[in-house]
């Protein structure tokens, strides 16, 4: 297991994208890793024979454990052909035939077409939650709308007569919250692209089990799609049901209760459903947000010492409005304000050498090399990868470099050496609106520099006839420092340097 990360310690296996009897080339990828942040493809460290996995999908072991072992060498070369061949015949009874035919019947009996044949386990499913906690997990109690032949969340039905697909597609962290709450993926019917089952996914059918109601988003036909995605038919009926059962709302309102007491379901931002009746919902962590939340804690364990300076980048909005038409016709890609930020912070280091560094138990570890990490948002979190030796690029070379490894940072396609190394952080904040923001740094990093927006202000320039108002376009910048490695005056000259750079462009200054 590679260390993806200097305070990374762990990793877990996401998928295998090889496997035993197969040929592997040298840096061909050979699986997926997710860390705390995100997944990442791991090349394989030599050329041979993959002969046995060691660690199963899913499963997180720490950094250095023996995961895999390839063959190398003559033998490797003569292994592949009878190896690849026999490796099928030795899977497919067990991972791929019996769930290949199972998946047929489980796809088509939950057809929302088809209302009939699901009235009938409905009529009779009020009465089974009462006899059937035993089977179901500790923490849930039985549905009455996903019963099949069996209870709801019973490990005892037959895949066939699951919703899900036991071969779907999901990432590391479904299937670790699928262990978590002891569920398998042929009880999740997945609504992602392929059958791939959600966090949404997992989150509906845990709650449909606690209230014992159908939860779910709104198909086309107006049936309620429950417990993963799964069409039900009679989820009109689930409404009717509770005036019958609970004897206290029956003194209040024969006929009212039933809309005061049952809030409809509804959908408040990405990620975050409230079901039928319910006034809160828990939103489980996923891998990401736990990473988050343990470098966060780790960092603000930093005494952290906070400088701001108000940069005029008149000159450099200017220069930027000029170049970016003709940029993004040449390069295919548009020209931010961020490369401009890192050259000016790189220049800005190399006077610097104490911020540029790394601190330790031992003492500060000032860094040769310029390695600036840019925080990219995602959609469920925020990872950092590393733009590498940034002080002997271009403007163009930086502004492609942070393009790319964005791209592929949000498509999650993040490679090893766009992790760790990092040794200065730049945080770009103004696209979203803010005016100052105090970052937290990113350790063992010891400083980080954040930017805010760009706006425009009236101000007192001063000339040589006496001072006039003008309008100028300013920008917030912000630098955190470790104040166990450096003093505010260390991080002061710093953001001087840096001010003055972004300051000092003009019209002469080379993109490329």
């Amino acid at each position: 297991m590679p260390q993806l990360g200097e305070s990374v310690a762990e990793g877990t296996i996401g998928k295998w994208l090889k496997k035993p009897g197969d040929h592997v080339a040298k840096y061909e990828p050979l699986l997926e890793v997710i860390t705390d942040k995100v997944n990442a493809e791991v090349p394989s460290p030599y050329e041979g024979v993959l002969k046995e996995i060691l660690v199963e999908e899913g499963a997180t072991v720490p950094n250095n454990a023996e995961i895999a072992v390839i063959e190398e060498g003559a033998g490797a070369a003569a292994s592949p052909a009878p190896a690849g061949a026999a490796a099928p015949a030795a899977t497919a009874p067990a991972g791929a035939a019996a769930p290949a035919a199972a998946t047929g019947p489980a796809t088509a009996a939950p057809a929302p077409e088809a209302p009939a044949p699901t009235l009938e386990p409905v009529k009779a499913s009020p009465a089974t939650p009462k006899p059937a906690p035993a089977p179901a997990p500790a923490s849930m109690t039985a549905t009455p709308a996903l019963v099949g032949h069996g209870p709801a969340g019973s490990d005892e039905r037959a895949v066939h007569e699951m919703a899900g697909n036991g071969d779907a597609r999901m990432t590391p962290a479904v299937r670790r919250l699928l262990r978590e709450h002891e569920l398998t993926a042929a009880m999740i019917a997945g609504t992602g692209g392929g059958g791939r089952i959600t966090r949404e996914d997992v989150s509906d059918y845990i709650e449909s089990q606690r209230t014992g109601k159908p939860v779910g988003r709104q198909d086309a036909a107006g049936g309620t799609a429950a417990a993963g995605g799964a069409a039900l038919a009679p989820a009109p009926a689930a409404p009717s049901s509770p005036p019958r059962q609970p004897p206290t709302a029956a003194p209040t309102a024969p006929s009212g209760p039933a809309p005061a007491r049952q809030l409809p379901a509804a959908t408040v931002g990405p990620g975050i459903t409230f079901p039928e009746g319910a006034d809160e919902v828990l939103v489980p962590m996923t891998q990401m947000r736990k990473g988050i939340a343990a470098q966060m804690t780790r960092a603000l364990q930093v005494p952290h010492a906070y400088v701001q300076m108000e940069v005029d980048v008149t000159n450099l909005a200017r220069l930027r409005d000029r170049e970016k038409g003709g940029y993004q016709a040449r390069e295919g890609v548009s020209l931010s304000f961020v490369p401009f930020v890192i050259k000016a912070a790189a220049e800005a280091l190399k006077r610097h050498p104490t911020l540029n560094a790394h601190w330790t138990d031992q003492g500060l570890v000032a860094k040769r090399r310029i390695n600036i990490g840019v925080a990219v948002a995602v959609d469920d979190g925020l990872i950092v990868p590393v733009v590498r030796d940034v002080d002997q690029l271009s403007i163009s070379g930086l502004n492609k470099a942070i393009a790319d490894v964005s791209a592929r940072a949000r498509a999650g396609k993040l490679r090893i050496d766009d992790f760790g190394g990092g040794t200065f952080t730049v945080d770009n904040t103004g696209w979203l609106g803010t005016n100052m923001v105090m970052p937290i740094i990113n350790v063992p990093e010891v400083a980080i520099v954040t930017m805010d927006k760009i706006t425009k202000r009236p101000v007192v320039i001063e000339t040589p006839d006496g001072d006039v108002f003008g309008v100028r376009q300013l920008m917030n910048m912000v630098l955190a420092l470790d104040h166990r490695a450096n003093d505010g005056a260390g991080g002061a000259a710093l953001l001087r340097d840096i001010k003055a750079w972004l300051e000092g462009v003009g019209p002469e200054t080379a993109i490329y």
